[in-house]
C-alpha cells in the first residue's frame, strides 16, 4: 500500500474502532454504574485495548515479525472478542427496545442499574465464552476434508484423480512456519496427484515471510503445485511473491491453462484475483484468454480464488471452480454478511453445467478464532460422469 492509502485507512479503523469502544465503554461501564475503582478500571481498559488495536496495525508495517507477532496476538484476540461483545450487545439493545414497545421502561434507578449489570454480565460471559471456543478451533489442528466431485467428460483413466486444495492460509503475524509445516505434512500424506493453493497466502512481504513460506518447496504432488494469487497478495507485492513461489517449485498460473495428464486427463486454468485489476502492473482476470482456443471436449477445472463470475465461467465451459476467499464466515454471525456478497461461501454447489467449490480456508484472518466454521485442507476426487454437454 501507499502511505497515503495507509494513512486513509488508519484514519477509517480509528474511527470505527472508537465508535465501538465508546459503545462498548457506555453499556457495560457508564450504563452499569460501577463502583470505583472498577469504573475506572474498565474504562481505561477498554479504551487501552482500543489504542493498542491501532498500535498493533502500525506494528505490522513498521516492526520486525518477531517484534510485532507477540503483540498482535493480543490484538487479534481483542478484536474477536469486542466483534462478539458487539455482536451481543448489539441483540440485548434489540430485545429491549421491542420490549419497551410493550412495556414501560423501570423507573427505579437502581433496577435499571441491576439490569444493565446482569445484561453487562451475561454480555461478558457470552463473548468470553465465544471467544475461548473460537481460539480452540484454530488451535487445534487442520482437519481433512474429503469431497468428490463428477466431473462430466473426465476420460476413465483420470477416475479418482486426486487435488489437495490449500487456500487462504494467511502466512503473516500470528501464523508461520510452524503451522505451514504441519500443514505440508499433511498434504502429502495424501499423496495428491495435484495440488492447487488457491490465493490468500500471505499477509506480509517476502523479505519477512518468506522463511516461513518455504516450506511449501516440500510438497510433494504428481502433476505439480499450482498457486493463483489472492486479494491479499496484492497488498504484500505480489510480483516479489510470483517470483519467489518459482523458487519452490510453484507454478503460478495467470490467465492461462495447462493440460493435466496429456489426452488422459483435464485443462486446468487459473486467473488472477477479482480484484487485481485495480492494483495495476498489468494484473487482471481474464478467463476468456485462459480458455481460448482449448479443446472444448476436454473437461476444465479452474482455480480462481474469489467465488464470483460463475456465469461466465458457465458460458466459457468451466466444468468445476475451486475457490476460497470467504472463509465461510469465519465467526458467527458475520456468515450472514457474507452471504449478501457471496451466494456461494462454503462447499459444493452447482449453477447450470459448472459445479464449484468453496473451502472456508487453511488458515484465519484477523482474529484467531473460527465460531461457526472449520479450517480444512481440502482433498477433492474427480470421479468419471455422464457428459452433459449439448
Amino acid at each position: 500500500m501507499s502511505p497515503l492509502r495507509i494513512a486513509v485507512f488508519l484514519v477509517v479503523v480509528s474511527t470505527v474502532l472508537g465508535g465501538a469502544h465508546y459503545y462498548v465503554w457506555a453499556r457495560l461501564v457508564r450504563d452499569t454504574a460501577l463502583p470505583e475503582p472498577w469504573h475506572s478500571i474498565a474504562s481505561w481498559t477498554i479504551g487501552g485495548l482500543g489504542l493498542l488495536i491501532v498500535a498493533g496495525l502500525v506494528s505490522m508495517r513498521t516492526l520486525p515479525r518477531a517484534i510485532s507477532s507477540p503483540l498482535l496476538w493480543v490484538v487479534y484476540i481483542w478484536f474477536g472478542l469486542i466483534f462478539f461483545v458487539l455482536m451481543l450487545l448489539g441483540a440485548v439493545d434489540l430485545l429491549r427496545a421491542l420490549s419497551s414497545l410493550v412495556t414501560a421502561a423501570p423507573p427505579d434507578p437502581e433496577r435499571r442499574a441491576f439490569l444493565a449489570r446482569l445484561y453487562g454480565a451475561i454480555v461478558g460471559a457470552g463473548a468470553l465464552s465465544l471467544g475461548a471456543f473460537g481460539l480452540g478451533n484454530v488451535l487445534r489442528p487442520v482437519a481433512v476434508k474429503r469431497v468428490k466431485v463428477s466431473l462430466p467428460g473426465l476420460p476413465v483413466a483420470a477416475g479418482g484423480f486426486r487435488i489437495v486444495q490449500l487456500t487462504d492460509v494467511h502466512i503473516g503475524p500470528t501464523i508461520g512456519k510452524d503451522f505451514l509445516d504441519e500443514v505440508v505434512a499433511k498434504v502429502n500424506a495424501l499423496e495428491p496427484d495435484l495440488v492447487a493453493i488457491t490465493g490468500d497466502l500471505v499477509d506480509g512481504s517476502v523479505a519477512e515471510l518468506g522463511q516461513h513460506v518455504a516450506p511449501l518447496g516440500r510438497l510433494k504432488a504428481k502433476e505439480g503445485v499450482f498457486f493463483v494469487t489472492g486479494n491479499h497478495e496484492y497488498y504484500s507485492g505480489v510480483d516479489e511473491w510470483l517470483a519467489f513461489l518459482g523458487t519452490l517449485g510453484v507454478r503460478v498460473l495467470r490467465n492461462e491453462r495447462v493440460a493435466i495428464r496429456g489426452d488422459q486427463g483435464f485443462d486446468l486454468a487459473g486467473i488472477d484475483d477479482a480484484s487485481a485489476a485495480a492494483h495495476g502492473h498489468g494484473h487482471g482476470a481474464d478467463l476468456p484468454r485462459a480458455v481460448a482456443g482449448r479443446d472444448t471436449s476436454r473437461p476444465l477445472v479452474l482455480l480462481a480464488h474469489q467465488p464470483k463470475g460463475i456465469d461466465l465461467a458457465e458460458r466459457l465451459g468451466v466444468d468445476l471452480q475451486l475457490s476460497g476467499h470467504t472463509h465461510g464466515g469465519q465467526l458467527f454471525p458475520w456468515n450472514f454478511v457474507v452471504k449478501l456478497v457471496y451466494p456461494f461461501i462454503a462447499g459444493l454447489y452447482r449453477q447450470g453445467r459448472t459445479q464449484v467449490y468453496v473451502s472456508e480456508g487453511t488458515g484465519y484472518w484477523g482474529p484467531p478464532m473460527r465460531v461457526g466454521t472449520s479450517a480444512e485442507i481440502t482433498h477433492i476426487e474427480l470421479l468419471v460422469a455422464p457428459a452433459l454437454r449439448s
